[in-house]
């Protein structure tokens, strides 16, 4: 994940949540992410403050030092290193097919390398460890199979190294729509709510959310089916609680404010434990750097295997040929 500051609801629902149950029936490795900001350019001040603010998020949520490899992505060269050698087998119209690079650089007037390159350093964060698994949404799932395909290209031409990683993507969670009702859940659009935040600072968001663009007055019955804060209380509302309320709704027994009240409310009462936790890890900060280099001491140590491999096969073990 990339290191934006605290993580905020859209992160939670899609990964962070699925994360902590992974970590109970896998070797998982979680990583901030911080060479792939860099292409998006911003303030090199704030990075050391984002990073540590997704870290305490991911320890406030219920990620675990003692159940998962929890680092910072640079603090482990090999991911770079090996990006780089991917390059040898990668060709450039793959990159330019992928559908994120020809969004994003709608918005340069000159394309940084790095983000047609992105996609190739996402496959080296996957391939070091030669993970098997990983979990994305489905907005990632054609980089995931460039990743396949590069792991099939080197071995290919190097000998078998890496595993055709499968991708795990839960059904149930789809794409989060943000409280504009219009585009996916993201912090630089402004229509998420931090999983952090108080209680009032969540309702200041979630007043805000759009509903059934149709219902205009509160005695017009509402559509739950096409009302995005009916589809964020199937992921933070019970089902008993939920059922009576699109009965209600149908019927204007209810209007939007009271809905977005009720979700407002759950939302709060959910994050409750995370933000007792991250005020823990607030005040202890060490705690948190313990934390983040004990997990890329461990990292390092299974991408410096990896890439003694990869070096070999490559031919770029020189000394090897001094007797």
């Amino acid at each position: 994940m990339q290191p934006s500051g605290e993580a905020h609801l859209g992160n939670y629902l899609g990964a962070l949540k699925p994360w902590v149950e992974l970590q109970e029936e896998y070797d998982c490795l979680f990583c901030i992410v911080d060479d792939h900001a860099i292409t998006a350019g911003g303030d090199p001040a704030q990075m050391q403050a984002n990073v540590l603010d997704l870290a305490v998020s991911f320890l406030a949520v219920g990620l675990d030092p003692a159940k998962a490899i929890i680092f910072v992505q640079s603090d482990v060269p090999e991911h770079t290193e090996l990006a780089w050698l991917f390059n040898a087998v990668t060709p450039v119209g793959d990159l330019e097919r992928m559908t994120q690079y020809k969004d994003k650089s709608l918005h340069f007037e000159s394309i940084p390398a790095g983000i047609l390159n992105y996609p190739i350093l996402q496959a080296a964060d996957i391939l070091l460890y030669k993970g098997e698994a990983v979990p994305v949404g489905e907005d990632q799932r054609q980089h995931l199979e460039l990743t396949r395909d590069i792991a099939r290209k080197f071995n290919a031409a190097y000998g078998d190294t890496f595993p055709e990683t499968e991708a795990l993507i839960d059904k149930g969670v789809g794409r989060i729509i943000g409280l504009d009702g219009d585009a996916k859940m993201s912090k630089s659009l402004g229509n998420t709510v931090g999983i952090l935040a108080e209680p009032d600072a969540v309702w200041e968001r979630v007043r805000t959310a759009v509903t059934d663009p149709q219902r205009v007055r509160r005695d017009d019955p509402g559509r739950p089916e096409v009302c995005n804060v009916f589809t964020l209380h199937g992921h933070l509302t019970d089902a008993a609680t939920r059922a009576d309320i699109e009965v209600k709704c149908r019927a204007a027994a209810i209007g939007c404010v009271d809905c977005k009240r009720i979700l407002s409310d759950n939302i709060a009462t959910a994050f409750a434990p995370f933000r007792e936790r991250a005020a823990h890890y607030r005040a202890n900060p060490a705690e948190v750097r313990r934390v983040l280099d004990d997990g890329a001491q461990r990292a390092r140590a299974i991408a410096r295997e990896t890439m003694a491999e990869v070096r070999t096969k490559m031919g770029l073990d020189w000394r090897a040929a001094i007797v």
